[in-house]
């Protein structure tokens, strides 16, 4: 019997640095785009300073931009909403940061409380309501950027994509 291990005979993988993939610079998978807004959401020195409230319009920043896609940072005083729409053909992360965010599709309505995610795919279409009585603060990560929000009206709802939830934090 054998008593060599794969260690033994292959070697340490760590110790052959061609054989590893090289470490990217900006994510490329859904995964990689929903941990990207994870890291961000739990670096509040990053985007809290930042942040305002409007009473007249939702407030948004862009965060950041990288390689095909961007981030942004919205606030939502109570009683403000997106309206329902799409996003074109952009793929979609949002988080909520602080309080409660509601999502209204043709399916059903869901409420999304700090830690929550959703990832979306192109032309699924839904309403986001800061229904409550507390401000709250969402990111949004879109790949590829966004470069349209057509809007729909209420007869018209209609999930084209299915919109995923990610584990909440």
């Amino acid at each position: 019997m054998n008593s060599d291990s794969d260690l033994q005979i292959a070697g340490d993988i760590l110790e052959v640095p061609h054989l590893l993939q090289p470490a990217r610079e900006h994510p490329a998978t859904v995964a990689e785009f929903v941990g990207l807004a994870r890291s961000i959401a739990s670096d509040r020195a990053q985007w809290e300073h930042l942040v305002e409230y409007d009473a007249t319009t939702r407030w948004y920043h862009r965060l950041s931009t990288g390689p095909g896609y961007e981030v942004w940072l919205l606030s939502w005083v109570p009683g403000q909403g997106s309206g329902l729409h799409d996003h074109g053909p952009s793929s979609g992360v949002l988080t909520v940061l602080d309080g409660t965010l509601t999502e209204h599709t043709e399916r059903d309505t869901r409420a999304l409380g700090a830690g929550a995610q959703r990832v979306f795919a192109p032309g699924y279409v839904h309403e986001v309501v800061n229904d409550t009585f507390e401000p709250a603060i969402s990111l949004h990560v879109y790949f590829p950027g966004l470069t349209e929000m057509p809007m729909h009206t209420a007869c018209a709802r209609r999930d084209t994509a299915e919109a995923v939830d990610a584990v909440t934090a």
